[in-house]
């Protein structure tokens, strides 16, 4: 028996993930029989997707039911509630119930917690694109899954350029592995640098432009991101997870604190070694400075929820922050 519940965003990550069970539990020759998509938006289609899995499997291999964008996390009538405590259990071994969703399952529901308790629940968000030590973690994992041998300085290069965005990870790996059959050794930055189709502007390179005050080169930035359709919310969460960052690490340090673990700790890092190049990065900022920050980007968001424009509303909070650092 396998019961799987899998969301989050990155709908790209989770259709990948998809594919592997599909390849590792159906027999090609059977799959017509034992493979089914069922739509979540149908009322019926989880009391649909419980006897398709009670169903015996039909000639070799297994048999995998998929919800697709169920609502079981957010909402579940008594009937569906019972005929998942009474079936869930009794789910055969050859047979794999999928549910994905692109919203968190709400834990308070009975439904979440019969789910929590049965099923293997993964979480597919895209990773902040300030968490740089994950996004790096991420090249490493799926370098490792599609066979190609990077440099830590092509691994990072490659973090750097793809962000997180899962499809052009993956569509750039295996351009690499494709190149790769013809080294005999791990492909270098020099390799990444050349080949792939790196986003040279993104929401980092805004924030370090805006810690520098360089108002020129910010307002090219955004003019460049909302160029490529980057939402403009999306921006400004980035910008306030970085400026954040930096303030926790600022006041930590400017508190008389050393330990960089405990530093790390507090400014959610998972790698304190990361502290060394950050603490380069504020060596010119103050917490006072970067305090200050934090309620401007506030108003930025607020207006942006509003309905403002996002390009007017960007360069002029983009202005107000780069004159911070004047």
């Amino acid at each position: 028996m396998g019961i799987y519940f899998f969301w989050g965003e990155d709908e790209f990550a989770i259709a990948q993930t998809v594919q592997t069970l599909r390849d590792t539990i159906l027999d090609p020759n059977w799959i017509q029989f034992n493979y089914h998509q069922i739509p979540g938006e149908d009322p019926n289609s989880t009391i649909e997707a419980l006897n398709q899995a009670m169903t015996p499997v039909f000639g070799i291999g297994g048999r995998l039911v998929w919800v697709v964008n169920t609502s079981i996390g957010q909402q579940c009538s008594e009937e569906i509630l019972t005929q998942l405590q009474r079936i869930l259990p009794a789910i055969p071994d050859n047979s794999h119930l999928l549910f994905t969703t692109n919203k968190k399952p709400d834990k308070r529901l009975k439904s979440s917690k019969l789910i929590q308790q049965y099923a293997e629940v993964r979480e597919y968000s895209p990773i902040p694109p300030w968490k740089t030590d994950e996004l790096i973690h991420k090249v490493k994992q799926v370098s490792q899954e599609i066979g190609v041998k990077l440099t830590p300085k092509a691994i990072e290069l490659l973090a750097e350029s793809v962000g997180n965005n899962s499809r052009q990870l993956w569509n750039e790996l295996e351009k690499l592995k494709l190149y790769g059959q013809q080294e005999n050794k791990p492909l270098d930055e020099t390799v990444i640098a050349t080949l792939v189709n790196a986003n040279a502007q993104n929401s980092l390179q805004l924030a370090q432009a805006i810690r520098q005050g360089n108002q020129a080169e910010a307002l090219q930035l955004i003019d460049e991101l909302l160029s490529r359709n980057e939402p403009a919310l999306r921006i400004v969460a980035t910008l306030v997870g970085q400026f954040r960052t930096w303030t926790i690490i600022q006041l930590q340090l400017e508190a008389g604190e050393m330990d960089n673990k405990i530093i790390a700790k507090a400014a959610d890092i998972p790698n304190p070694n990361r502290l060394y190049f950050l603490r380069k990065e504020l060596q010119k900022m103050s917490g006072k400075q970067l305090l200050a920050t934090l309620p401007i980007l506030l108003d930025l968001e607020t207006r942006l929820k509003r309905g403002h424009n996002p390009l007017e509303t960007l360069q002029i909070k983009a202005i107000e922050l780069c004159q911070l650092f004047q």
